[in-house]
Order: C-alpha cells, then structure tokens, then sequence
C-alpha cells in the first residue's frame, strides 16, 4: 500500500511559479513510476506529466515548456515546478502511482488546489 500526499498548491497570479510536491509511503517508491493529472472545475479529471522508474518523462502539449517533473528516490518525493502559470491551469493537482505490475495508476493522493489568478 501506499499513501500520497500532496503539497505547495495555493493562489498565484498569472505569469507566476508554483512548486507541488508529493510525498509517498514504501520501501518501493523508486520502481513506481509517478503522475501529476488535474481536475478543473466541471472538467474532467486530466493528465499532466509522468515520471518513470528510469526518469524517462512526459507531458501533455498544454504544459509542455512550462513544467517539470523531477523525483527524489531517496525523499520518496515527486514534484511539479510549474512556471508561466495562466488561469487554465486553475484545478485540483493529484498526485499518482503507478506500481511496477499494475496498467493504470493504482495509487492517488487527496489532491491540492492551484488557483491561478488573471
């Protein structure tokens, strides 16, 4: 089993940097490979960028330029540096994992809210 938790969400104006970070419980965490999707309001819930195993990465054309996912396998930690923020970026952020035998994430955090002001 593991636990996520998120943090660094708040307000921030347009043009402005956010960092995420997730930490996760377990001996396992480096051969997880770790998510960050978001939720805007009436939105469905959407990925964002993905960090595996290896540090192979990956993002979605929104946000491509803009953010970064790195991981610290000896911090169990994950997180999101977000920069140039606008107000389409305004959602829940969650944190997820992925276990080495498993198709889809099979592990989520409670979610932090970013809101970006205009």
């Amino acid at each position: 089993q593991v636990q996520l938790v998120e943090s660094g969400g708040g307000l921030v104006q347009a043009g402005g940097s956010l960092r995420l970070s997730c930490a996760a419980s377990g001996r396992t965490f480096s051969s997880y490979r770790m998510g960050w999707f978001r939720q805007a309001p009436g939105k469905e819930r959407e990925f964002v960028t993905s960090i595996t195993s290896g540090g192979m990465t990956y993002y979605v054309g929104s946000v491509q330029g803009r953010v970064t996912i790195s991981r610290d396998n000896a911090k169990n930690t994950v997180y999101l540096r977000m920069n140039r923020l606008r107000p389409d970026d305004t959602a829940v952020y969650y944190c997820a994992a992925r276990s080495s035998d498993a198709r889809e994430y099979n592990y989520w955090g409670q979610g932090t809210q970013v809101t970006v002001s205009s």
